[in-house]
């Protein structure tokens, strides 16, 4: 079986970890496998206690089956783990989706799954510790990160030296927005395309997602769109890794400082986020990473951030990590109604 083929469908999923998976069996054209991680640590701030903490452990399992002429079909299911918690719980949903794969055709899956829209503007989501806050907000229902529901083609064109062309749709139907486990709106149907390019170590992108949406912070039906453009340079933890990302956005992004406990869309916004880092032979890697959101509307800076941060491979399935994140603040109102809350966090990953 051509497992170069699975690649289309765990690519995105591979940002900012070692892909692994333990292979429990392989027989006739079928497999089925068991992965994920489990990353604790200790984490606080300028707002925060200092206490141990987790960063986003996972447990999944996935198991293909040659269909013939051609074809494979595979599925795959992954659940947040709960490790801290007591009494919650233990599991909630990550991925789950069944997908139908082909060489020349390319690849067709529906379910939760990382999006089309992800594989462009999720490039510097790569530190284990801080990065790319803003593709998280309401993501499952937006289709920018992990989306819920969503129908999904890829197909890449390979040039040999000239490079590869990927190309990505999705759809998702109505979504409800929440703000914790309170309902504040719904998407309507949502469509997404993406676009990227990769030639001698460089790779290019383009996305977008859209779609109506009704919410308590707006009057009526609008609509909740993005595009983003990306690009980057070589290969995370491997040497130098250079990524920018700039998306341009309406009713996409939060305004968390508006009213507390309450989460207002902003209406216009721009998304920033960069990294440069380089990964040493001995598997130190070493990163720098600058993220922020303005509010166009106001023409103010909703918040900044820029880290510092490391990563150990103390065993191939071991990885260390230590990282520090400065508070930028925002502008304006945004920082007279925000506390500066600069952040740090270590621990260990351990993947299964």
């Amino acid at each position: 079986m051509n497992k170069n083929i699975i690649a289309l469908a765990v690519a995105a999923a591979a940002f900012g970890t070692t892909a692994q998976a333990v292979e429990l069996y392989n027989n006739d054209g079928s497999t089925f496998s068991i992965g994920g991680h489990a990353t604790v640590g200790v984490a606080g701030g300028d707002e925060d206690h200092f206490a141990v903490d987790e960063k986003s452990p996972r447990i999944n399992m996935e198991a293909t089956q040659d269909l013939g002429n051609g074809f494979t079909a595979d599925v795959k299911g992954e659940w947040a783990l709960n490790m801290l918690n007591g009494g919650d719980n233990s599991f909630t949903t990550r991925l789950g989706y069944i997908g139908v794969s082909h060489d020349e055709y390319g690849r067709l899956a529906a379910g939760t799954q990382w999006s089309p829209y992800y594989s462009a503007a999720g490039i510097a989501d790569q530190p284990i510790a801080f990065a790319n806050d803003f593709l998280y907000n309401n993501h499952g229902a937006f289709g920018t990160g992990r989306a819920d529901k969503l129908v999904a083609y890829t197909k890449g064109f390979d040039f040999a030296d000239a490079g590869a062309l990927n190309v990505g749709l999705g759809w998702q139907g109505s979504q409800d927005i929440k703000n914790g486990d309170v309902k504040t709106g719904m998407t309507d149907d949502r469509g997404q395309v993406a676009l990227g390019y990769d030639i001698a170590g460089f790779n290019v992108n383009y996305a977008y997602t859209g779609g109506d949406i009704q919410h308590t912070s707006i009057t009526g039906t609008e609509k909740a769109q993005s595009h983003v453009v990306s690009a980057k340079y070589g290969t995370y933890g491997k040497g130098l890794f250079v990524a920018g990302v700039y998306a341009m956005n309406d009713y996409m992004n939060y305004d968390d400082a508006a009213k507390p406990g309450y989460a207002d869309l902003l209406e216009e916004s721009r998304a920033y986020e960069a990294i440069v880092a380089y990964g040493l032979t001995n598997s130190l890697n070493l990163s720098i990473n600058y993220e922020s959101v303005t509010d166009e509307k106001l023409g103010e800076t909703v918040y900044a951030t820029s880290a510092i941060q490391a990563e150990y491979d103390i065993h191939p399935r071991v990885r260390a990590f230590v990282g520090y994140e400065f508070d930028l603040e925002g502008t304006g109102y945004y920082k007279e109604n925000n506390k500066k809350n600069n952040q740090y966090a270590a621990g260990v990953r351990f993947f299964l």
